[in-house]
Parts: C-alpha cells; sequence; structure tokens
C-alpha cells in the first residue's frame, strides 16, 4: 500500500538547490512537490538560511511553487502571514527558542571563551559575531572544521546544552533542545500530522536531526549526502537516492510514494 505523505520537510541548499548546476532545480522534483502539495500534502522548507535570505533564494532560483511553511535558522517556524506579510511566526515557539537562547549564552560564557581562544589561536577560521557576541565560525575548510567540532565536543561536556549545528565549512552556536528535528516536530504539532506522515530530506550534518527516524518515518538523501547522514538515513530504516540533490529528493519520494 502506498505511504501517505502529508507533510514533506526539505532542506534547500545541497538538497533541492544545487548550485553548480543549471538549472539549479531538478523539474521533476518541483513538479512532483507542486502535485503533492495539490492532493493536500504540506510542504515546508527546512533550512539554515534565515527567512530574508529563503525569500531571496525562493526568487533567485524562480521557484515555480511556494513552501506552505519554513522553519528558518535551524530552529524558528514561520506560516503564512495573516497580516498581508509574507512570513509570520507559529505559535511561541520562536518565542520560546530566544529565550532559551538568551539564558543559554548568559551562563555558557566560559565555555564559548574557550572555543573562541582555540580558534583565533589554533586555527586560520573565523568567528562571526552578532554585535559583540560570538554567534557561529567559517573555516577555512572541512577538515579544519572536524578540528574545531572535535574541540566543541570536548568543552561542551561540562555545558551539554550548548551545541552548534554545522554545515560545510559554517557552524552557528546553538542550544541542543533548537534544532531542524525539534522545530520539524513543532510544526507537526501545530498542524496535527503524524511521524508517520512526515518525509524529510537532507544532505548535511545539520539534517542529522530530522533524519534519524525520530520525527519523520520517511527520512531520505540524496546520493550527494555527506556519510554521516546517508549513515543516519539508513539507521531510520529510509531511502539513499542514487540520484544527486532535486534528482535524488524526487527518486525518495516516489520510492515512498509507492511503497
Amino acid at each position: 500500500m502506498p505511504r501517505n505523505i502529508r507533510l514533506i520537510s526539505t532542506d534547500f541548499d545541497g538538497t533541492l538547490v544545487d548550485h553548480d548546476n543549471d538549472p539549479v532545480l531538478d523539474p521533476a522534483c518541483i513538479d512532483l512537490i507542486g502535485e503533492l502539495q495539490r492532493d493536500g500534502a504540506l510542504w515546508t522548507i527546512n533550512t539554515g538560511r534565515s527567512v530574508e535570505l529563503l525569500e531571496s533564494g525562493l526568487l533567485d532560483f524562480d521557484f515555480p511553487i511556494r513552501p506552505d511553511f519554513i522553519l528558518t535558522s535551524e530552529r524558528d517556524v514561520f506560516r503564512p502571514s495573516r497580516n498581508g506579510g509574507k512570513w509570520e511566526p507559529y505559535g511561541d515557539w520562536n518565542d520560546r527558542c530566544a529565550q532559551a537562547h538568551a539564558e543559554l549564552f548568559s551562563s555558557a560564557g566560559s565555555v564559548l571563551s574557550e572555543i573562541v581562544d582555540f580558534v583565533k589561536q589554533k586555527t586560520k577560521a573565523r568567528v562571526i559575531y552578532l554585535g559583540t557576541a560570538a554567534e557561529g565560525l567559517i573555516a577555512t575548510s572541512e577538515e579544519e572544521m572536524d578540528r574545531i567540532t572535535e574541540f566543541i565536543e570536548c568543552v561542551r561536556a561540562r555545558q551539554p546544552e550548548f551545541n552548534y549545528q554545522r554545515n560545510t565549512i559554517y557552524l552557528r552556536f546553538c542550544h541542543a533542545d533548537y534544532h531542524k528535528g525539534a522545530a520539524l516536530a513543532e510544526l507537526s504539532r501545530l498542524i496535527d500530522v503524524p511521524r508517520e506522515e512526515i518525509f524529510a530530506a537532507g544532505d548535511h550534518h545539520n539534517d542529522v536531526s530530522m533524519l534519524d527516524g525520530r520525527f519523520a518515518a520517511m527520512p531520505a538523501c540524496p546520493g550527494n549526502a555527506i556519510d554521516a547522514v546517508k549513515k543516519a538515513v539508513r539507521s531510520a530504516a529510509g531511502y539513499v537516492a542514487g540520484r544527486e540533490y532535486g534528482a535524488g529528493v524526487h527518486e525518495a519520494l516516489l520510492h515512498f510514494a509507492k511503497s
């Protein structure tokens, strides 16, 4: 019997969007998502981009369809605005998320300082600041980021709620309870769609939380996904596509729709 896909959660860059290809979108994938939307499924983009950067991406890459919801900055939940704007916070999740992060960074000063010192003294990576607060890092290579995350894992052992989200050479500090998987779980609660009817697809470290089987019973990744993502998807009885980027998402959607 075909699986009932009621909620589709897709990463953006590296999953739907192939920046090195022309066109960057796989037409069959976008057509299928649009078809599923018309049949009643809901689609959310689950991304590390901010709302503004996601909107610019949808415009720049000429997306012919619109997501029903967006989950941004690997934590926030938005629905279409009812007041004439494009997006508005859905429920109180974003406020609770912001409060948890404010409390975390207020208490994690020593952990953060130790990480910043290591980065400045032992690597060529660059610390990104929001005002005077360290928000994240940009490494010079994936290998350098591997060294940095190994150090962070050691330091955060004394304050486990301090965590990070990583995508290629980019890293954002965050609260351990807020990630793509948690945002997806909150959206599914708000719209009353159970885990068993959720499809999720991503390609990199920051996608693992929505692909490990806890929040989506149909996890998938395109063939270009990193090994850690493929391992998580396989462990959750998901689908690792042979094709890459959007073509791989299309392949995975067809697999679950027919299985």
